[in-house]
This record gives C-alpha cells, sequence and structure tokens, in this order.
C-alpha cells in the first residue's frame, strides 16, 4: 500500500492546540481552511495560531487555504429549518433576515435561471427546491426536500453549465495577503477546464503550490490537461453530486477512478469520507472498504471535511483516515 496524505478541515470540532497535536500524531499531513466560512480577520487569527502552533514541531502541517472560486453560496443567514412543501424566495442578496428569504450574492445564478433546470440543490444537495417563478434578481421555489440551513452554504442546480469562473473579491484579498509568505497551498473550488486553470497558474505564479477541485463534469473530461497547471487535484464527491445527481455522479466518479494513475499530478478524494465519524466514534465497514479501495485504485490522499470541522471525533476520524498508512 503507497503511502498518503490526510488532510483534516479545521472548523468549531477542530479549534484548539490540544486536538491540532492529537491530530497530526494521528496522521494528518495538512490542515484545511474553508476560506469561504472565514472572514478575512478570523482567518488572520487562524493563521497566526497555525503558524505559532508549527514552530514548535519537528515538521510543519501544510496549510491550505481552500478558495470559493466560482463556487455559488448562500448569503448570511440565521441558521433555519427550510420544511418540505414550503415555498422560499432567492433574492440577489448579500444577507437577509426574513423567514423564507434566502439571500444569494450571484448575479450569473439568475442570469442562468431561465435555461438551467428547475432543480436548485443546496448544502451537497441535502436540500433540494423546484423552481415555480423567476425574475432578473428573484427566483421562487418550492421545497421538494427540506433540512437545516445556514450562512455561505453552496447553492446550484442540477447539470449546471454556466456560471463566471474567476476569483471572488474575498479570494483576491486573500491571495494578495498571503502569495509572498510561501507557506500555503491553494484549492480553487469549481474549475470548469484547463484554461480556467492556466488563468490562475498565471495569476498565481509557478512557484505556488495549486489544487484544482475536479467538482464539475467539464472538468473530469479535461482533467488531464488541467493537470498540466495543478501540483495536485482533488475529486470533490459532495458538489459534483449536486450538480449532477446520484446515479451520474456515481458513474463519473467510477469513470474518473480508471484514469487517475495516467494524471501526472496527485490526485486526492473528497467528500464524506468518514461521514458516519461525525457523530460516532467508529466508522461504518462499508467507509474502511471504500477507503481501502481508493487507495488500490490509485488515490494519494483523503480530504475530511465535516468529520473534523464539525464532528464530536476529531483525532479518532484522522486515525481511522490514517489506517492503511505504513
Amino acid at each position: 500500500m503507497p503511502d498518503y496524505e490526510i488532510t483534516a478541515t479545521l472548523g468549531p470540532g477542530s479549534c484548539s492546540e490540544i486536538v491540532w497535536k492529537d491530530m497530526i500524531s494521528s496522521g494528518v499531513n495538512a490542515f484545511r481552511l474553508n476560506t469561504s466560512h472565514i472572514g478575512l480577520s478570523d482567518l488572520n487569527q487562524w493563521i497566526e495560531r497555525l503558524s505559532k502552533f508549527s514552530s514548535c514541531l519537528e515538521k510543519r502541517p501544510d496549510i491550505v487555504l481552500d478558495l470559493q472560486g466560482s463556487k455559488w453560496r448562500i448569503g448570511h443567514i440565521s441558521t433555519c429549518i427550510l420544511d418540505t412543501g414550503k415555498k422560499v424566495r432567492l433574492v440577489l442578496a448579500e444577507s437577509s433576515n426574513q423567514k423564507g428569504i434566502i439571500p444569494v450574492p450571484h448575479e450569473d445564478f439568475f442570469d442562468v435561471c431561465r435555461s438551467s433546470s428547475k432543480e436548485i440543490f443546496l448544502n451537497d444537495a441535502k436540500i433540494q427546491l423546484e423552481t415555480e417563478s423567476f425574475g432578473n434578481d428573484s427566483i421562487t421555489a418550492k421545497v421538494v426536500k427540506g433540512g437545516e440551513l445556514s450562512s455561505r452554504k453552496g447553492i446550484t442546480y442540477l447539470s449546471s453549465d454556466y456560471r463566471i469562473e474567476s476569483l471572488n473579491h474575498h479570494d483576491r484579498q486573500i491571495l494578495e495577503q498571503t502569495r509572498d509568505t510561501g507557506l500555503f497551498r491553494y484549492a480553487i473550488s469549481y474549475i470548469r477546464d484547463a484554461s480556467e486553470m492556466k488563468r490562475y497558474r498565471d495569476m498565481f505564479g509557478s512557484n505556488a503550490h495549486l489544487i484544482a477541485k475536479i467538482e464539475r463534469e467539464k472538468a473530469i473530461a479535461d482533467a488531464s490537461q488541467i493537470a498540466r497547471y495543478a501540483d495536485a487535484i482533488w475529486l470533490c464527491r459532495g458538489d459534483l453530486g449536486a450538480e449532477l445527481g446520484q446515479r451520474s455522479m456515481a458513474e463519473a466518479v467510477h469513470g474518473f477512478s480508471a484514469q487517475i494513475n495516467d494524471l501526472r499530478v496527485p490526485v486526492h478524494m473528497a467528500g464524506q469520507i468518514l461521514e458516519h465519524m461525525k457523530d460516532s466514534c467508529s466508522p461504518t465497514r462499508s467507509e474502511i472498504c471504500f477507503m481501502y479501495d481508493a487507495l488500490l485504485a490509485g488515490y494519494r490522499g483523503f480530504v475530511l471535511s465535516d468529520e473534523t470541522a464539525i464532528g464530536r471525533y476529531a483525532p479518532e476520524s484522522c486515525k481511522v483516515a490514517a489506517l492503511f498508512k505504513d
């Protein structure tokens, strides 16, 4: 079994140095900060604490700054429950405190509504809406599958192809503050194709460590060319599933996995690797078998998300993820 990397996402469930130390001793190689959920001042505090913590270690863990890229996310809301059968309005706005109003701060989301499917997915398809009517900057939709919704969760149409491929203002501020340090890796969300990835390579420079997050059908088809401008690739099944639907996602992942040994960069698997361990101290047998099969297929690492960011058993999840390390 080849050696592999474990990247653990930090958040409320893993915000103390004691937990970080346990995670590293359990086998973690890198910490991920999802900058879409972190303001600049808070991000600087995370970085300062991690730098101080790492300076005392014999081997410093890598820090991955995960940028939003062209991914659509809702704005700021109070955490709420969307009830199945109810109606909601999506409006062009940064935030909202009104019940039943979901702010979406992306003009292109509304521009493409007419040419997209009626199905709208939020939070990795945990919530599903169906469009009933729309205008230039608002959409009325019915809740087909309800659930809890909080700020900055992802939103997309089923089989959506168009969006503005660029870094937003927040991403660019992060880049300007960190690019000259040489201390960070950058993961870029929702890469469409090689031409987009090349623009980021030119923007970040040849020395930057760039990770292309594959979560769109076109990106899977263009993976070999995307790899020319990336240092690593993450296959992100959560957003890929929201984009394609469950069956098509499974078919796409299977086809992608068959080609990863031909890519010039290491490929990591992301998305519900040990989802059961978010609330349980032990994994399912299916999760263990999946990890083993993924490593045999050629994946060179796993990215833990909710398991370590908000889960109750962050160090235990890392230890399980490292089960097959030599």
